[in-house]
């Protein structure tokens, strides 16, 4: 299974999860997308030192090839889907805690 596929099973699950699963919807919600900018900007720094360094290098068979900021675009994509599943998680967790616990 190359990078890409694996890349796009998780970005999948984590709006099923998101939207199906835990009903939080945040992929609908406009605070959502009015602040994921900011992590997609440290995203990108922390990306670009890592992989223009040379500590992540990816096998050219388990990319797109498209890279932003020496990373390929499919590290986007994977740090999307990470966001997305622990920022669900966080609110459903929180609607199941009583207030004041």
């Amino acid at each position: 299974m190359t990078y890409t596929v694996s890349v796009v099973l998780g970005l999948l699950a984590a709006v099923a999860i998101d939207l199906w699963v835990l009903r939080t919807r945040l992929v609908a919600g406009v605070v959502f997308w009015a602040t994921y900018p900011i992590v997609l900007l440290f995203q990108l720094l922390s990306n670009g030192v890592l992989t223009g360094r040379g500590v992540v290098v990816y096998a050219d068979w388990t990319i797109l090839g498209l890279r932003i900021a020496y990373a390929p675009v499919e590290d986007l994509l994977f740090g999307f889907a990470l966001v997305l599943l622990t920022l669900s998680v966080w609110v459903w967790l929180g609607r199941r805690t009583p207030a004041g616990r």
